[in-house]
């Protein structure tokens, strides 16, 4: 048993003081089910080969339900991936190929190993409902499934009538037919496991009950459903998207520095949520840092208690080391032995310039350096500079006028130029011959 299954014998205790029920079922009677362990589900669009900080929340939903003995399944939408989820979103999706699905879902299944149990009797599952919706033809899935669904139900539901609304976007017969598919996961994932729990984000409530009531029709099943708020800042915006795109889990896509940068940018307004949604921190550690927080703000108590806790959790020790050393990089310490990679994605927004091979054979000092990357207007300037103190290489002080050579190298073609206490520059060396 967990620790947070001893302190909260019951599931909903833990995520209500979290703040994690949005809607739900009867809460008496799902509170009642929950006292014995059951089996539950939760979808994943594969609509990329990893996922994201948009899917750690449900993720960790069914990792808290296992912490505490029920036995999740995660479903991977080998079938509803290539119709799209019409929820919350204005516009048709791009339909996806059968490779590109099943690419995706073998990325997804191996970082899910990360996160659930899947050992044991009652270990999690990873289904794909491709495997029950393929064999149906069009006309058996009208006839077996799609009589017992109204459509007045249908078009009720606020993610189909929110584009009905809209004159210029509509919705296809193919995204409307969405609503039916989950619900037959739904029904068929009680057929075929004894699951009677649905849970998603707050806009999957219309699915989620149209898989009830499906369930009831077909099977006559009591079944309940549950869902969390989306994972939002205080202003209202979807949280896990930067400028350069979503913040994925896969290191390769984004790396671990600038996973625990995002955490560490966090708004104050948002810190303490974050905490409690995607942590497993306990509930008076959280209530510490919410107190810290606000009396000594500029500390940072809690963004830093929340990208260390993530960041471990999502890349291990190693990749919170790797963080934590580039982030000191930043506040001066000496740069060595990194990648192009990991430089080009600690200093991605600052400028650089690039030297030919034959001009790095020829030779160039740390005075051209500064000039050619902006961080001097001129040579002069650039002197100055350096007999000032104010140069780093590699955020080591120089103050002499010198050839750049090979050990300058802070990465493999990469050297860190800085002026003042935060101006940087990349210089690039193509190692290339012409």
């Amino acid at each position: 048993m967990s620790d947070s299954a001893r302190t909260y014998p019951n599931i909903l205790d833990e995520l209500a003081w979290r703040g994690l029920i949005h809607q739900s079922t009867d809460r008496a009677e799902l509170a009642a089910h929950l006292a014995t362990p059951r089996t539950l589900y939760c979808g994943f669009d594969p609509t990329a080969p990893s996922l994201h900080v948009g899917h750690f929340l449900p993720l960790m939903m069914l990792r808290r339900f296992q912490r505490h003995g029920h036995t999740p399944i995660a479903v991977v939408g080998g079938a509803t991936g290539m119709i799209g989820d019409p929820s919350g979103k204005s516009e048709e999706r791009n339909l996806l190929t059968r490779e590109a699905l099943a690419a995706n879902i073998e990325g997804m299944r191996t970082q899910m190993q990360r996160f659930l149990d899947f050992s044991g009797p009652h270990g999690a599952k990873l289904v794909n409902n491709h495997d029950w919706t393929a064999p149906y033809s069009f006309l058996d899935f009208l006839r077996d499934i799609g009589k017992h669904v109204s459509v007045n139900t249908m078009m009720a539901k606020e993610s189909v009538r929110a584009r009905l609304e809209r004159p210029d976007a509509g919705i296809s017969y193919t995204e409307f037919s969405y609503q039916l598919l989950q619900a037959f996961d739904f029904a068929e994932l009680y057929r075929r496991h004894g699951c009677t729990l649905q849970i998603g984000g707050s806009d999957q409530w219309g699915n989620i009950t149209a898989g009830i009531d499906l369930g009831r029709r077909l099977h006559g099943a009591h079944l309940f459903g549950l869902t969390c708020p989306l994972l939002t800042t205080s202003e209202g915006k979807k949280m896990g998207k930067t400028e350069r795109g979503a913040v994925w889990l896969d290191p390769a896509r984004t790396s671990p520095y600038a996973f625990y940068q995002y955490w560490i940018n966090v708004a104050d307004a948002d810190v303490g949520t974050c905490l409690r949604y995607l942590t497993e921190l306990p509930e008076a550690d959280i209530l510490a840092l919410e107190t810290a927080q606000r009396e000594r703000p500029a500390d940072r108590p809690g963004q830093n208690a929340l990208a260390h806790w993530l960041t471990g959790f999502v890349h291990g020790e190693v990749g919170l080391a790797a963080a934590k050393r580039a982030t000191s990089i930043l506040f001066g310490a000496e740069i060595a032995a990194l990648t192009d990679a990991e430089l080009g994605d600690i200093f991605a927004d600052v400028p650089s310039a690039s030297v030919a091979h034959d001009e790095w054979a020829a030779g160039v000092t740390v005075v051209d350096a500064l000039v050619r990357t902006g961080l001097a207007t001129s040579k002069g300037e650039a002197r100055r500079a350096l007999q000032s103190g104010a140069v780093a290489l590699n955020n080591r002080r120089i103050d002499a006028e010198r050839p750049l050579t090979e050990a300058d190298r802070a990465s493999e073609t990469m050297i860190v130029l800085r002026s003042g206490k935060k101006r940087y520059a990349l210089l690039r060396i193509d190692d290339a011959e012409n």
